[in-house]
């Protein structure tokens, strides 16, 4: 018969094997590839690269939550509704704001659903976007430029002085 100690470790070492095929699942993806074709071709070089437009301005909600948010229909239309309203990717935008509906973006950037990760915070210790996004400006179709692994992230916490106890990522 075991003694508690043992059993603990025992359902210790079980939870830990049991976990594994879920870190390994999510832990070196391809990301290079991670490019998915969109409802609507916006190119982040036009926008960020030639028109100089800060990440900031359509992701609003970086700097007051933990999630980058996307623009609204809304905040695209103040621009959109003069500046080449007849493109057909623009076009599309249009339909959808008559809808009042918003754009159905296609998710880019993965983390693993027990990672939690907070915009706000990394805004606040002034993190450049391109950091984890890598270079948008000269990117048409946002793509995963960062492997966003544990591994990434924790080098990169420890060499900016960042926390790195679990329960800073893991809630």
């Amino acid at each position: 018969m075991l003694k508690p100690e043992g059993k603990r470790f025992v359902w210790l070492a079980v939870l830990v094997l049991c976990s594994l095929p879920l870190f390994y699942a999510n832990a070196e993806r391809p990301f290079t590839e991670n490019a998915p074709k969109q409802p609507i071709d916006f190119f982040h070089r036009v926008h960020v690269g030639v028109k100089q437009i800060q990440c900031g301005y359509c992701h609003r909600e970086t700097a007051k939550a933990a999630f980058a948010g996307m623009p609204s229909t809304q905040l695209c239309m103040r621009c959109h509704r003069v500046v080449i309203p007849n493109h057909p990717e623009i076009k599309k935008l249009h339909n959808y704001f008559d809808q009042g509906k918003a754009v159905p973006w296609e998710r880019v950037h993965h983390l693993p659903g027990f990672v939690v990760f907070n915009h706000k915070a990394h805004i606040a210790a002034n993190v450049p976007c391109a950091k984890c996004h890598g270079d948008v400006a000269r990117m048409d179709r946002l793509q995963q430029t960062a492997p966003l692994t544990m591994g990434w992230c924790v080098t990169c916490h420890r060499q900016n002085k960042a926390p790195t106890d679990c329960g800073t990522c893991h809630h």
